[in-house]
């Protein structure tokens, strides 16, 4: 698999010490970066973030996870420690799945699972039905694999995204970003997700802000926040669906999407689409807790997700075949990971 990762660092989380190590994949804007956990020949595992979170969102579920997979959490562009976008470019949906083909390409991972939470969840529902082959199995944490839109208000969100885009770029040199002290900036990151524990908005903001001169700001690339363009249908989604040939686990909180997010007229769509999942033999479980439920209280779904991954891709016959093992990565840095003061 990869070259041994060059200044390893251990960082310690509960009760377990775990290697691991910065990534840096680069593409046309920049950079993707990301953390890797586990053993260079280990099943290959992507991790993929919710909306305006960053791949610190995995940092106390992976840990508890088998040890014999190796874990890429990516922080999806525009998130995180990620480059920003061009400018007059959209945060389209089909460019974050896009964003996932080139990053499995440069690791050269032929064959690999998806854990996703939220937005992520999305992003691996979409990629898998498209590129079925590459992928085994597939974790959704609080996320149904795709989310619909009502086939009449499409034209409407297009307008309004387009419009959106227009106006924040009359303002662009307004959107430099304010500068907060850090106990503001987790007061914020708080106060707009309001089920974060303590700890996991201080994970949140490792990678979520920056320092700059007078205090700190967020990372993120504001135009997350305008309104996503792309919409498909309910019915879309269900033919989409059905194109995923891995085994996928939907792990969905009490207190999660469907309360926090969702709307009544897609309650009929949402259990058409867990059904779905149910047809064929896939697993559908709610755990108590909230929508980050994965990061506030790993424990609730880590074995769920070891026992998945045990039975689906590490207990597997077939051996996975990989390019890497004969050839060396390319355009890949791995370096240690920065100074913490989490662990």
């Amino acid at each position: 698999m990869m070259q041994a990762l060059k200044g390893v660092r251990y960082l310690h989380c509960r009760t377990i010490t775990q290697a691991v190590s910065e990534l840096s994949v680069p593409v046309p804007w920049g950079e993707i970066r990301g953390r890797v956990w586990g053993p260079d020949n280990g099943r290959p595992v992507l991790c993929l973030h919710g909306w305006a979170d960053n791949c610190g969102t995995f940092n106390t579920l992976i840990p508890l996870l088998p040890k014999d997979c190796r874990y890429v959490a990516v922080d999806l562009a525009g998130h995180g420690q990620s480059s920003h976008r061009h400018p007059g470019v959209f945060y389209a949906f089909p460019s974050y799945v896009m964003d996932v083909r080139r990053v499995v390409e440069a690791l050269r991972w032929s064959k690999f699972s998806i854990i996703g939470h939220s937005m992520g969840g999305n992003i691996a529902g979409m990629f898998s039905a498209l590129f079925p082959e590459m992928v085994d199995a597939v974790v959704l944490l609080d996320s149904y694999g795709f989310l619909p839109a009502d086939s009449k208000e499409i034209p409407k969100v297009m307008r309004q995204g387009m419009d959106e885009l227009l106006q924040y770029e009359k303002k662009a040199e307004e959107h430099t970003g304010r500068v907060y002290t850090y106990e503001k900036a987790a007061e914020r990151l708080l106060a707009a997700n309001p089920d974060l524990s303590e700890q996991s908005v201080h994970i949140l903001l490792e990678r979520g802000v920056v320092q700059v001169e007078g205090g700190v700001k967020f990372s993120r690339d504001f135009r997350i926040n305008l309104r996503n363009i792309f919409r498909i249908t309910w019915e879309q989604c269900l033919e989409v669906q059905s194109m995923i040939t891995a085994s996928v686990l939907v792990v969905l909180a009490e207190e999660g999407f469907e309360k926090k997010f969702g709307k009544p007229d897609q309650k009929d769509f949402l259990t058409a689409l867990l059904q779905a999942y149910r047809d064929k033999n896939n697993t559908v479980v709610k755990v108590p807790g909230d929508h980050h439920v994965h990061l506030n209280n790993p424990e609730a779904v880590a074995q769920l997700v070891s026992d998945f991954l045990q039975t689906n891709v590490l207990s597997q016959s077939d051996s996975l075949t990989d390019e890497k093992s004969s050839r060396p990565d390319l355009n890949i840095t791995f370096n240690a990971t920065p100074p913490s003061t989490l662990w």
